[in-house]
Parts: structure tokens; C-alpha cells; sequence
């Protein structure tokens, strides 16, 4: 079924929990690290004639892999050649496949403002665009000029920033593939924005949990208040599903034990759903991806 040109590409049967924050679920039937962008155009024309679907893993940071795992194609864009960077005056261009953690640090250092509010945000460049990630009230696609996906024929196709559609935590972009991004950001002072880049740093490592690294943040924060706050008022801080749990301190964290599982996390998930629901009318939205 893989023709011979794709045989060094694809691996069959590719476990995907250790990949992933939460350490859950079964293998991708297939999976890919293409390192350049033709293979990949390659690897997507392949899975449309074989009328496989497709997934792009980021930073594994926002996806909960079922026991069943994934039956079609998993492409990870962390090579080097579709996760690199370059600056150009006060544009900063990215692969999707870059830690945005990386695209932050690059832009500060290179004397760019604009993104060092996103700092300690996990996953890729990809991923945060499509879901338009905030902090501290500004949102990425306030800096974004413009983002190229590649289209099933292979092509390359550039979206200007009205197109997306940026609103709260969503664009239109969702199920296509973003293969870049170009950023067009504020000149300062380098040693300056370093500084507040440290200070935002230790803020936000001071509101996860440290006791795991197996953790997901499950819910968009509603425009009307945080999910943690939300969460916490309605009394589930510490709320536990079999060997998964919110918590305690910081409810909008889930985090999973040993032996945690895939509809553990989900039906947790539902009964804080639920209950959120029934006590303040609010229905939060998903922030995982469920694979």
C-alpha cells in the first residue's frame, strides 16, 4: 500500500501516547516526519488517494489520543526545514511545525513585541494560530499578516488575516494545513522585552501545577471569565474520574494519574461540563482535540 518513494517516510502502527502531555491513547496506523515541504506534499497527495484522513501533530500539549488510537495518517512538522524561522525588518516568519515557545523567544531577540504575552503557551505555531491563543487579553492573530496552508493538490496558498477570522479562541482555519506564518510585529528595545519576557515567565509557571507533567488544559476560557475561576466556583476544584482528576489548586489544569485513561478524561470532562452548565448557564467549549 505505501509506495517504494514513501517506504523511509511512513512507519506503521507508531505509538502516539508518548507524544502527547497526557501520556494516553493507541498508535497512528500511520506516521510521518516529513523534512522538507515536497515530501510532505507527497505524504498529503498519498493519503487523499487512498482516501485516508489526515492529522497534523503539534506539541501534543492539547491532544487526547484514544486507546484505539488513530486510524489513518499522523504528520509531525517538527523538522527543522518546516519548524525554522527568519526575521525580515519587523516581520517574523515561522514554520508551523516551531515550538511557539521558540517564535516568542526568536522575536524578542531580534528586538520584535507583540508575542512575549504568549510566553509559556505550549505547541506549535500551527496550532496556536488555528486556535487563536490569548493571554492576558490579547489574542495571536492580533499579529499575524498572514499564514500559508497547503492545499490537498499540494499547492501553496496564502490567507491574509481578515480571511482567517480570528475571534475568541477559534478561525476558520480549522481542518486545513498550515505549513507557515508571517507575523508582522512591533521594533523595541531587545533588552527591554527580554526583561518583560522573564517577569511574564515566572507568572505564568507560578499558575501550573508542578507536581506532573501529565496535564491538559481541557476548556476554553469563556469570554465571560476564566475557566478557572468558573470551575472553582462552582466546587470542583479537586474533582476526580477513576485515575483522572482537576487540580486541586488549579482546576482548569486536568491532569492524569497512572492508569489514567482516554474515557476517564472524557467522562470527566462531561461531568465539568455538565455541572458548569447547570449551575451558570455557561457551556464551556473544548480546548483538546480528541483523536
Amino acid at each position: 500500500m505505501i509506495p517504494d518513494h514513501l517506504q523511509h517516510l511512513i512507519r506503521s502502527d507508531e505509538p502516539l501516547a508518548p507524544l502527547t502531555w497526557l501520556k494516553i491513547g493507541g498508535p497512528a496506523h500511520f506516521f510521518a516526519e516529513p523534512v522538507d515541504l515536497d515530501q510532505f506534499r507527497q505524504l498529503l497527495a498519498w493519503a487523499t488517494e487512498n482516501e485516508l484522513p489526515v492529522r497534523i501533530l503539534g506539541g501534543g500539549s492539547n491532544l487526547l489520543v484514544r486507546e484505539s488510537g488513530f486510524d489513518g495518517l499522523v504528520v509531525s512538522l517538527s523538522a527543522a526545514p518546516t519548524s525554522g524561522f527568519s526575521v525580515s525588518d519587523d516581520r517574523l516568519t515561522a514554520g508551523a511545525g516551531a515550538k511557539l515557545s521558540h517564535a516568542v523567544v526568536k522575536a524578542v531577540s531580534a528586538g520584535l513585541g507583540g508575542l512575549e504575552h504568549l510566553v509559556g503557551i505550549p505547541g506549535t505555531v500551527g496550532a496556536a494560530v488555528v486556535g487563536n491563543v490569548s493571554s492576558g487579553g490579547r489574542d495571536i492573530g492580533q499579529a499575524v499578516q498572514c499564514v500559508r496552508v497547503m492545499q490537498p493538490d499540494g499547492t501553496i496558498r496564502e490567507v491574509g488575516a481578515e480571511e482567517v477570522g480570528f475571534t475568541h479562541r477559534k478561525t476558520a482555519l480549522a481542518g486545513t494545513t498550515i505549513v507557515e506564518v508571517d507575523f508582522k510585529l512591533e521594533p523595541g528595545d531587545a533588552t527591554a522585552l527580554t526583561k518583560r519576557l522573564q517577569k511574564l515567565w515566572i507568572a505564568r509557571n507560578s499558575t501550573r501545577p508542578s507536581h506532573t507533567d501529565r496535564i491538559a488544559m481541557p476548556f476554553v476560557d469563556p469570554d465571560s471569565m476564566p475557566a478557572r475561576e468558573l470551575i472553582q466556583n462552582v466546587g470542583l476544584a479537586g474533582l476526580r474520574e477513576g485515575d483522572v482528576s482537576l487540580d486541586s489548586a488549579q482546576p482548569h489544569y486536568l491532569v492524569a494519574h497512572e492508569g489514567a485513561t482516554s474515557d476517564q478524561c472524557l467522562r470527566l470532562i462531561e461531568r465539568v461540563r455538565e455541572q458548569v452548565l447547570l449551575q451558570t448557564g455557561i457551556d464551556l467549549q473544548l480546548n483538546l482535540q480528541i483523536w
